[in-house]
């Protein structure tokens, strides 16, 4: 797999299946994409509080994870597209 062949808009579109992964993937990114910015604001509201500074701060720090798991969906999304397309390699080293 070389990396000319990640992120083309012509993977997600091959067929109904992919359209499908491309789709479910969208919005596992939405929601945590969504609850790392509520952790955020929430993390934020926290540290209004003295009392409430180490819940802020494991907020902060599980808001940063998630925008961690952001890009690694992207990833994953991506060579699972190009994964789907690629019976005829696959095909020809079961050949060989």
């Amino acid at each position: 797999m070389t990396r000319s062949r990640l992120f083309r808009h012509e993977n997600r579109e091959r067929s109904h299946h992919t359209r499908r992964v491309y789709a479910a993937f969208e919005l596992a990114y939405t929601f945590v994409d969504f609850s790392a910015a509520l952790c955020f604001v929430a993390g934020s509201i926290c540290f209004f509080y003295e009392s409430l500074m180490t819940p802020g701060t494991w907020l902060f720090l599980i808001g940063s994870v998630l925008f961690a798991v952001k890009p690694t969906l992207r990833l994953i999304r991506e060579i699972k597209l190009v994964s789907m397309g690629d019976t005829d390699d696959v095909a020809s080293r079961l050949d060989g």
